[in-house]
């Protein structure tokens, strides 16, 4: 039972990662007031990237 709810939280980790990636533009604009909006969306899709290895590596460590 613990499995599948860690795997289930791991996967969606892993899809909020991705929606910052796809999306980074478009919260950086709603969220973020400061000038350089390259300079925000390049951090956020990094963050985004972290975010989703970190939860496809939940996903494919637990046991």
């Amino acid at each position: 039972m613990w499995q599948i709810i860690g795997r289930l939280i791991g996967a969606l980790i892993a899809l909020a990662g991705v929606i910052m990636i796809y999306d980074a533009r478009l919260i950086t604009k709603k969220y973020f007031s400061f000038g350089d909006k390259n300079e925000a969306t390049t951090g956020l899709k990094m963050l985004g990237t972290i975010v989703c290895v970190l939860g496809g590596v939940l996903v494919m460590f637990i046991k």
